[in-house]
């Protein structure tokens, strides 16, 4: 494996950079601790999201309007991974992160709390910002793991997160059903000052011994994108493939409270509860990983996208087999961007643990940006051509990921196992 380049204010470093042992295995009590917290703390992310009538209906809020309270979250979200995750290459982790899950149970208890529009949107714009604490726990689970397990800890670490992702949507609506929406914000409240606590209780401190300035972090993390090519290739792959997964739940419950199928709220939330099945995959793809089968693994996990949108329109639509097999378009678009994510964190957490903040920052703040083009997008061919449309445009992102994936046989990429 070709070590990253040290010129340009990145600094190489030895794999001993935290002060972390890197022989003993890590437990399996650590693993399922960090899974867990990953999976809370990105659940914030998600609460709001159908919830935008209820909240925007009490707050005032204008049709035109309440997009903002998903978009503003998304906006805290995309500051904090360029501002704040690189900072886990800078201070001390642990600590770090009691911080930054201390910034969002305070805008979490904002949101509950407020009474006007403007409230609730600064609120949300800190609810993203404050959830980056998860992905500086995934390069810390890298840092505990040695090299012959690292895709397997970080598989299950995600795995961990995913869950939280999927299952935030209808736990938020169910929830919200049976009391108000604020509840969501209150009870999600708490369960982050347990999470502070049990975070300076069970982990392990973890202390970057290469200190490089704030702004030289900040600029390194674009030099990373333009030296590195596994960094860079595995950044496009995933937002490929996430543009299309926020078009396709952006879109899905439109189709599902449309007149085909007329689903409740609740219903609708079964349905995401369904499709969270596809979270599954982050363990097995880590393994694959682990293995050395990068690339056929790559492959499967891409190309089972555009597959899972094509098998959405078999069937009659309305009809009972046609809402089996978009559960099941569901469980395998999730699957196969699970997949990629794992395999895409396990090569590039291989590429130096003096910079695995920053270098995560950067392939989630590229996908990131890809998924919310993707919601704009879905819900502009939604509105003009309905599932046809919108499926169609869905398509083309991983077709386009899968070319540039293609393009690896034809100049092959000296990177080891992390190809």
């Amino acid at each position: 494996m070709s070590k990253m380049p040290a010129k340009g204010g990145v600094r190489d470093a030895s794999p001993q950079t935290a002060s972390l042992p890197k022989t003993t295995p890590v437990s399996g009590w650590l693993i399922l601790f960090l899974a867990t917290a990953c999976g809370l703390i990105a659940a914030n992310l998600y609460y709001a999201q159908p919830l935008v009538g209820p909240i925007s209906a009490e707050l005032g809020l204008s049709p035109r309007a309440a997009g903002l309270i998903v978009t503003m979250t998304q906006v805290g979200y995309g500051i904090g991974l360029l501002l704040i995750v690189p900072l886990g290459d800078l201070f001390e982790n642990r600590k770090l992160v009691m911080t930054v899950i201390a910034l969002g149970a305070a805008a979490l208890l904002a949101s509950g709390l407020a009474i006007t529009p403007g409230i609730f949107l600064t609120a949300a714009l800190f609810i993203g910002i404050g959830s980056v604490a998860v992905q500086i726990l995934v390069p810390y689970a890298a840092h505990l793991a040695t090299d012959e397990t690292r895709g397997r800890v970080v598989g299950n670490v995600m795995s961990g997160l995913m869950f939280g992702i999927m299952l935030s949507r209808p736990v938020s609506s169910f929830l919200t059903e049976l009391t108000n929406w604020r509840v969501i914000f209150f009870v999600s409240t708490a369960m982050m000052i347990v999470m502070m606590i049990a975070v300076r209780l069970v982990l392990p401190v973890s202390r970057p011994t290469v200190r490089p300035h704030y702004f030289e972090l900040l600029g390194s993390m674009a030099r990373l994108m333009i030296t590195s090519r596994v960094l860079r290739r595995r950044a496009l792959y995933q937002a490929s493939l996430f543009a299309t997964f926020s078009l396709f739940w952006t879109t899905v419950p439109l189709l599902l409270a449309g007149p085909d199928f007329n689903m409740s709220q609740a219903g609708i939330a079964l349905f995401a509860l369904a499709g969270a099945a596809g979270a599954v995959a982050a363990p097995i793809g880590g393994r694959m990983a682990d293995r050395g089968w990068m690339r056929p693994a790559t492959a499967i996990a891409m190309a089972s996208v555009p597959v899972a949108l094509m098998l959405t329109h078999l069937g009659t639509m309305g009809s009972l087999f046609s809402l089996v097999i978009l559960v099941l378009g569901a469980i395998m678009l999730d699957f196969g961007l699970t997949c990629n994510m794992v395999l895409g964190q396990r090569a590039i957490f291989s590429l130096g643990a003096a910079y695995r903040n920053r270098i995560n920052g950067v392939y989630m703040a590229t996908f990131f940006a890809a998924g919310a083009v993707g919601s704009a997008v879905g819900g502009w061919a939604f509105a003009h051509g309905g599932w046809m449309w919108a499926t169609a445009v869905g398509m083309l992102f991983p077709a386009m990921g899968l070319l540039y994936y293609l393009t690896e046989y034809l100049r092959p990429i000296e990177i080891s196992k992390a190809s």
